[in-house]
Formats: structure tokens, sequence, C-alpha cells
């Protein structure tokens, strides 16, 4: 099996070429090789390489500036996934989609569902709604909407990463308190993206995290629990807890995101681990080189 991973630089993507199962040969391409908003190289590339799995893991995930980047957010966003879509259709390919806990507006009380009604809050859940949407309409047996959140890598630009700078050189942070959802592992996400890539008879919209549910402040104190055990921060961190009015930022984020996974590991066998079983396992990737 050939597959063909989009976003190849980003913290899912390296996870994905970092765990390719024997016997998948991998083609990894990253935002400079091929822009996922180009059609005209998307189609090409496609048609060059002819994978029978395509994994989208490219996307514009700055939420707040897609609040004023909106052209920028949809180029990749929204055009990308119906430019994959297309593409794949063209060459008998499936496509995998990453999408978000973003397209609801948190304004549930338990974990949403594959089929809830979803309500974006801001342009970048918009947008990645709208691709979605594009992938469902053009290869509608033949691609999975794969949806997840908080998502995190022992490299790249993620709330793990962050948290570990400010607590190193701050020994205090500020964090809320008051938005829910999972904290998720790029390498749990790669691990379900695989099992996907090997199941062709899975198709439609998915949902899948890390086991368990936490706000960011439980995140970050989390972090800064684990990262002290294992010398990774000295032990005298201050982490406070404040609420979302108390830190305004350009995009609205849903207050409460948990995702209900059920239906996909139903489906297939997943190593379904608690967020801080995973977070530890990146922890100690520090120690080591990561994914």
């Amino acid at each position: 099996m050939k597959v063909l991973i989009t976003g190849a630089q980003g913290q899912v993507g390296r996870c994905l070429l970092a765990t390719a199962p024997v016997g998948v040969a991998t083609v990894g391409l990253t935002h400079a090789q091929l822009d996922v908003g180009d059609a005209e190289a998307v189609s090409r590339m496609v048609e060059q390489h002819r994978p029978s799995v395509i994994i989208n893991a490219a996307a514009y995930t700055a939420v707040d500036r897609a609040e004023t980047e909106v052209d920028a957010a949809r180029r990749v966003n929204s055009q990308g996934p119906r430019h994959l879509a297309r593409a794949a259709g063209a060459q008998g390919a499936r496509l995998l989609h990453i999408s978000t806990d973003f397209v609801f507006d948190g304004r549930a009380s338990q974990p949403y569902a594959p089929d809830a009604p979803t309500a974006p809050l801001g342009v970048y859940g918009l947008t990645k709604l709208e691709g979605e949407q594009a992938v469902r309409e053009l290869l509608p047996q033949a691609s999975v909407v794969l949806r997840t959140a908080w998502v995190y890598a022992a490299q790249g630009a993620n709330f793990l990463r962050t948290m570990l700078r400010i607590m190193a050189e701050k020994r205090q942070v500020r964090v809320v308190a008051d938005q829910v959802g999972t904290p998720t592992a790029a390498d749990s996400l790669a691990q379900v993206l695989w099992g996907l890539a090997q199941r062709p008879q899975i198709c439609g919209v998915h949902h899948f995290t890390d086991a368990g549910v936490a706000s960011w402040y439980d995140f970050a104190m989390a972090i800064c629990e684990e990262a002290t055990l294992l010398g990774l921060l000295p032990p005298d961190i201050t982490v406070a807890a404040i609420g979302t009015a108390d830190y305004p930022t350009p995009a609205r984020r849903p207050a409460y995101s948990v995702l209900d996974k059920r239906a996909l590991l139903a489906l297939m066998p997943v190593d379904h681990q608690h967020w801080r079983v995973s977070l530890r396992r990146v922890l100690q990737s520090l120690q080591s080189p990561p994914c």
C-alpha cells in the first residue's frame, strides 16, 4: 500500500512518517513541496505518485490569526480538502482527512457524537467544517473525516511545548480552567490513522482523542507534575487557574468540546490510553529522539 501524507512537517505528519506500518510505502509532502490550496499542483502530485490512500495532515491551525487571515485559512482548510478529494477520486484513492472539535460551539453537556449538529464559533472552525463537507460531498464512500482535539507532540508548536517554555523561563503560568476537552498525543492519532488506512470498509465522520477529560488548567498542571518528576522542570513552578474572561482572544473557543469516540472504537482495535498516560510517554520522549 502506498500512502501520500500532506503536511508532512507538522506534528501529526511527522508521527505518521515515523510510525508507518511494515509494508506501507509513504510519500511525505511538506507545505513547501505541496500547497494543498493549489488545485493543479494537488492533481499533478496525486497523479504522479498514484497512492492508494491520502492522509491530509495539512491545516491552517492559527486559530486567532484566522479571524483576520480568512483567505489563508480557507485556502488550506476548505479548498485544500476539496482539491485532495477530487484528485483522490480521479485516481481511485481513499482520503483520510483530519478535522477538529472546533466545528462545535461547546454548549453541550455530554460528549459530541459524530452526527451532532455543528456550529463553529470562529473562522478556523468554519473553514475546517467546510473542508469536511467538501470531502463528504465528493468522496462519500471513500473517505474518513476524523475529528480530534488538543493535539500535541514532543516537537512543533503546541500547548505542551509552550507550557514547558514558559514554566522554565518564568516559573509561573496562568491557564484557563473553564474550557474542557481532551489532550491528544500526535502519536496516538497517528496510530488510529494507520488503522483506518488499512481498513477500506470504514468511511464517514468519526471521532478520536485520547481517553479522559481535562481543562487547559488540568493539562498544564499535569505537564508541570510529570515534567518535574522527569527532571525536565524545576520543582518550584506555580500554575494558576483563570477564566476565559481573564484571557481574551480574537477567536472564541468552545467551552466544552469532549468528543464521543465509541462508534470508531467499536469498528477497530485501538490502544486507547488515558491522556495522562500519553502525556507521560511524550514527555519521556524528550529525553530521547521523539517521533
